[in-house]
């Protein structure tokens, strides 16, 4: 039972330091000079004690010989030790400073660079940003934490071995106690570490849920409404709640860590006493001189020291490759289907166009079909309109057409060629789209439109240009520092402005792709008045000829201005073909239609 007990501790140790080598190699492919520099200091700062300690013993001797010149020798050359000691340390603190700020960058841009060849469907999955949520925290700490413990480990492992030699020719009693005493504490430290990781990640949704509700009560985006309805009180209490679950949490776990830490590391300090008394008595009966005593009362205490150390750092270690399990967890996730193509050697069929063969389409862990059997072909340079209610599908289309999610089944074609052997910036590049949801940058004006083509987002006369076709071409106008005006409240001298105005900027970014040969609009005009919406489309009928645009609007005087209209009910294709071919059918499209021209009557 024992042995058994032993290899499955020995197993679960060995586990839990897996991350280790990668952790010490983010850190040295993060700065190789300072990794060089800390590793030779950490050298220095081991053997430096042992010759403090030699020092002392060799003050003591001087002074019972009565030597002032040999004591005052060796009294300059301790405090020479000690004052390198003093630069050593100064110097280790100052490198891993460094190493950690550069490692926390590095760290967090490689986090930013994993999100952004994710796909879209682990951006809507509540699981992942658990995953996220946890990869981030402390994340960027622990690496160097992980490179600060593995050099302090060899350094007292160092100094202990050191120490052990000298305490040898003294007892090997001593050493077995010097060793076994600190024991139980370490190994409470780690099983509390353990817990602490648990409870972190086991509550990774509720911190996020607190964040949220933080969030909600301190940001313009949901002021309004939070005054307005009065959830300001019910909001706090909610915060309040889980804040003060937190506290508590943390506080038990905190209080049992402290008592049992205290508890166990009095082992150690009667272990240190019970050799104390030892060598004094020894001492008294002349059994060893004074500077012997001085030494080994200064061994046993360093070394204890060092080898508790050793121990802390082999904790702490442990608890760090806890941590960065997560992040190794999350850097790991498989990227997205649309940034692996198919092979260049696909054939081309001669054909141009976009193509839906039989697509469907359901979310991970969802058994329903957002899409389901759609065969769709849209020849180069039509309009077309997609029409249904809210969750028909019509979003998920587009989010199809645009690569962000790859279909369940079936294929989509472009040109005759699978959009998955598309090179994602070639294939964006061939496409202009304005979502329904369309972001708020809390950038300059110009940066908000130049979005839209960031390879030309400096080109003065394409945002101009752009801002004209989206009909906002006086809006820069408005403001004394024209495009250069930041927009939104978040920083200081932003300007807010009216959610037509947003959408007319977002109008302008899908302009800015002036070779795109496709252009996606999803209720483009949602934000806009009558007239502004009549002046858009005018203007839009002008600009897309040639291109083939794709409309998703529940506004049917500018549905009815396709070349053909497709209406989509839970996921499938109902009904397609001109506006008077689908109101002489009387079916769903001329059921819709009607209902919403007697609003106007």
């Amino acid at each position: 039972m024992w042995k058994t007990l032993i290899d499955r501790s020995f197993k679960s140790l060995k586990e839990s330091f897996v991350h280790t080598p990668r952790s010490l190699a983010l850190a040295w492919k993060a700065s190789p000079g300072l990794g060089l520099v800390i590793s030779i200091l950490t050298l220095c700062s081991a053997l430096l004690p042992l010759g403090v300690a030699y020092a002392g013993k060799k003050i003591i001797d001087s002074v019972v010989e009565r030597s002032v010149e040999e004591a005052l020798r060796w009294v300059l050359f301790e405090l020479g030790l000690i004052a390198f000691q003093s630069l050593i340390q100064r110097g280790l603190f100052l490198m891993r400073s460094v190493l950690g700020a550069r490692l926390g960058t590095d760290v967090n841009i490689m986090i930013l660079e994993k999100a952004l060849q994710l796909d879209l469907t682990h951006f809507e999955d509540p699981k992942f940003y658990d995953m996220l949520s946890r990869a981030r925290r402390e994340a960027s700490s622990r690496p160097v934490t992980m490179v600060t413990d593995s050099l302090q480990l060899l350094q007292n492992l160092m100094t202990l071995a050191a120490y052990a030699v000298l305490l040898f020719s003294f007892s090997v009693w001593a050493v077995a106690g010097l060793l076994l005493s600190a024991l139980p504490a370490t190994i409470a430290e780690m099983k509390f570490s353990n817990a602490a990781f648990r409870l972190r990640n086991w509550r990774s949704p509720d911190t996020r849920r607190l964040n949220y509700v933080e969030y909600v009560l301190a940001n313009d985006e949901h002021v309004k409404e939070v005054k307005v309805y009065g959830l300001g009180p019910m909001l706090m209490s909610r915060y309040r709640d889980m804040a003060e679950r937190f506290f508590r949490e943390d506080t038990r776990m905190a209080l049992s860590r402290s008592f049992w830490a205290f508890f166990l590391s009095l082992l150690a300090v009667a272990a240190f006493y019970a050799c104390y008394f030892v060598m004094a008595k020894n001492a008294a009966l002349g059994l060893m001189t004074l500077g012997n005593l001085t030494l080994y009362i200064v061994a046993f205490r360093q070394g204890q020291q060092a080898f508790q150390s050793c121990l802390t750092a082999i904790g702490s270690m442990y608890e760090s490759n806890l941590y960065m399990s997560n992040l190794f967890e999350f850097l790991g996730l498989p990227i997205s289907h649309s940034q692996t193509h198919l092979s260049d050697s696909i054939p081309v069929e001669l054909q141009t166009g976009l193509n839906f063969e039989n697509v469907g389409f359901h979310y991970p862990g969802s058994e329903n079909w957002a899409l389901r059997n759609i065969n769709l072909a849209i020849p180069t340079g039509q309009s077309l309109a997609l029409v249904g209610h809210n969750g028909a599908g019509k979003t998920t289309f587009i989010k199809l057409l645009c690569g962000l999610y790859q279909p369940t089944e079936g294929r989509i074609l472009l040109d005759g060629k699978d959009l998955r052997a598309w090179k994602q910036d070639e294939l964006l590049k061939r496409i202009g789209v304005v979502f329904q949801d369309f972001n708020h940058y809390q950038f300059t004006l110009g940066e908000n439109v130049g979005v839209g083509s960031v390879d030309h987002i400096d080109e003065t006369p394409r945002l101009y240009s752009s801002l004209a076709k989206a009909g906002a071409e006086h809006l820069h106008e408005s403001y004394s520092k024209g495009l250069a005006t930041p927009l939104g409240r978040w920083f200081q001298d932003g300007v807010e402005l009216s959610g037509g105005q947003w959408q007319k900027i977002a109008l302008a970014r899908a302009f800015m792709r002036e070779e795109a040969d496709i252009l996606i609009l999803d209720e483009p005009t949602a934000a806009l008045d009558a007239e502004a919406e009549q002046a858009i489309f005018e203007r839009f009928r002008m600009l897309t000829k040639g291109r083939t645009t794709i409309l998703i609007s529940h506004r049917f005087p500018t549905v009815r201005t396709a070349d053909r209209i497709v209406v989509i009910e839970g996921g499938k294709i109902v009904e397609e073909g001109s506006h008077e071919t689908l109101v002489a059918k009387k079916g769903r499209y001329a059921h819709l239609f009607s209902l919403q021209a007697q609003g106007y009557l």
